[in-house]
């Protein structure tokens, strides 16, 4: 009898005999030990965030005395909230902050992946000559670090761009409120590369057949495009807005070279500003902290289905 049979005595496969390496590790991230584990990191992971929800309801003579794990629910009071949001004191108006950071994440998120979506498809299915080596161009922009970036893009919008006495591209002279496009510009170009390589990984994968199909009934590949690929790749899109919703909600670096004055500062730069050297606002921190948090962890949860489909999808074939 072959290691690979059945047992007679309870006609099952003996464990551990005849698995592939992938079935082997599938057996033990779903054993108990694994689960038990993940229940363990989980409830490490979400104990800061527990803290920092916690210390956003005390007031602030509670906060300077005792830590958070002696709180009395009966002192739990939402004036920190208040505060921060609406008041014109110093750590506090960040409802004008929030909006801003609103008005820079979504386009900060349309924008790259849209145009990532039509040159994923045109890398994937349009032949052209240097297609290959276009590709490879866009990939190695990921090797660029951010802050690499920042002074050449900064200087470019500040004086344009020339050379010698020959001016190729005018400076962009934006002020006010007119330099959040400066911010969706940045994002958008610090976004695109990391999307165009996922969705292009993904879209190698749709079956050829049905754009041939497409093709012979005489589409174009705008039609094909919209009404064919798009519906087929919703859950990698969606993931891939959900990591450039997070990584322009949380960003720091660019709104702060590029967001101009006080008008359209985001919330993070705020938040820096509480926790930096001064610290003027460190009591206040936790409640402008929590409500930062607030936005795109319902963006997650509304969107966790298609999130996790997207990271699945076109990893096992057939």
């Amino acid at each position: 009898m072959s290691a690979t049979t059945s047992s007679p005595a309870t006609g099952r496969r003996p464990s551990g005999l005849g698995e592939s390496r992938g079935q082997r590790i599938r057996r033990l991230l779903s054993s108990r030990a694994a689960s038990l584990a993940a229940v363990v990191i989980a409830v490490l992971w979400t104990i800061p965030t527990a803290g920092l929800f916690i210390s956003s309801l005390r007031p602030e003579d509670n906060i300077r005395a005792t830590g958070w794990w002696s709180a009395n629910p009966s002192e739990f009071t939402v004036e920190t909230y208040n505060y921060v949001l609406y008041s014109s004191g110093q750590g506090g108006g960040l409802v004008r902050n929030l909006i801003n950071t609103v008005v820079i994440t979504i386009p900060g998120v349309l924008i790259p992946v849209t145009f990532a979506a039509m040159a994923a498809y045109a890398l994937s299915w349009i032949e052209f000559r240097g297609r290959n080596l276009f590709y490879i161009s866009i990939f190695a922009l990921q090797v660029v670090p951010l802050q690499m970036a920042l002074i050449p893009l900064l200087s470019f919008f500040s004086r344009g761009l020339s050379i010698g006495d020959f001016t190729i591209m005018p400076s962009w002279d934006l002020d006010g409120v007119n330099t959040i496009v400066q911010v969706w510009i940045a994002h958008s170009i610090f976004g695109l590369p990391l999307a165009v390589f996922l969705l292009h990984n993904f879209m190698r994968e749709l079956p050829g057949d049905v754009m041939e199909a497409a093709r012979i009934d005489g589409a174009s590949h705008s039609q094909v495009f919209r009404k064919v690929v798009l519906p087929l790749i919703t859950p990698a899109l969606a993931s891939i807005g959900i990591f450039q919703f997070l990584w322009v909600w949380n960003d720091f670096l660019v709104g702060r070279t590029f967001g101009g004055g006080e008008a359209t500062r985001p919330l993070t730069a705020v938040l820096g500003d509480m926790a930096g050297t001064w610290g003027f606002g460190w009591t206040r921190l936790p409640a402008a902290a929590f409500i930062a948090i607030i936005v795109p962890l319902l963006v997650f949860l509304l969107l966790q289905r298609y999130f996790v489909r997207g990271l699945l999808a076109g990893s096992v074939k057939g």
